[in-house]
């Protein structure tokens, strides 16, 4: 029986096509994230919707560098970032399904905070069975990335036990909620897609087995 944080999740079974795993390759670094914006937290609140329609345009690498660093950014010379973690145990993992950005192949990518870079993981455009994973939610295939957010839940239970599921969740709260005040101030537009087929897109991200994904949010152009 899957522990109370899989309550949300509608499992199903999709096989994922082959991939080359890419993790041999060279990290990519990301444009410095900016500091600084026009929008301010009070107009971004104002105006946050969640997106389920996108236009067909391409996210610029520094845009996709900075909906990144909003969600899990390193922030401090001691390693705290942008969304609170309990205990600062971090359990929480980024990846990113690129099918349109400039500059940048598709494929799948893993955010690495400590040097603000890319780390190719898959090749090829993965959208299609992300979609399918993501229970045929065809916002899925339409926009240009999609942020796939996953947890290894030992780094928090060895320090806080039962309360882990509980504190894991908060964490993914933090971080959606952080991506969608970013998109706002960028032009852009998310959603959260809780309603997930855990064990199919854990296979289409080819996770390690202690780790879980959680949700999903797709993110470009409003349409």
């Amino acid at each position: 029986m899957r522990n109370p944080l899989s309550a949300f999740l509608v499992i199903s079974l999709v096989v994922a096509p082959l991939s080359a795993t890419r993790a041999q390759d060279a990290p990519i670094k990301l444009p410095d994230p900016a500091k600084r914006g026009t929008v301010s937290v009070e107009e971004a609140l104002q105006t946050r919707r969640s997106v389920r329609a996108y236009a067909d345009a391409p996210l610029t690498l520094a845009q996709l560098g900075q909906v990144l660093w909003a969600a899990q950014g390193i922030t401090s010379a001691d390693g705290h970032r942008t969304a609170p973690s309990a205990g600062a145990t971090y359990p929480l993992e980024l990846y990113v399904v690129v099918g349109n950005v400039t500059g940048l192949s598709a494929g799948v990518y893993k955010y690495r905070p400590q040097g603000h870079e890319l780390v190719p993981h898959l090749d090829g455009d993965q959208r299609a069975t992300l979609a399918r994973a993501a229970i045929r939610q065809g916002w899925v295939t339409q926009a240009p990335v999609t942020l796939a957010i996953t947890a290894v839940p030992e780094r928090t239970r060895a320090r806080y036990g039962d309360r882990t599921d509980r504190f894991v969740a908060i964490e993914v709260g933090h971080v959606g909620q952080n991506v969608y005040l970013q998109a706002v101030s960028l032009g852009l537009g998310t959603v959260m897609a809780g309603a997930i087929a855990e064990d199919s897109l854990a296979a289409v991200l080819k996770l390690d087995p202690a780790e879980r994904p959680l949700a999903a949010m797709p993110i470009g152009k409003a349409r």
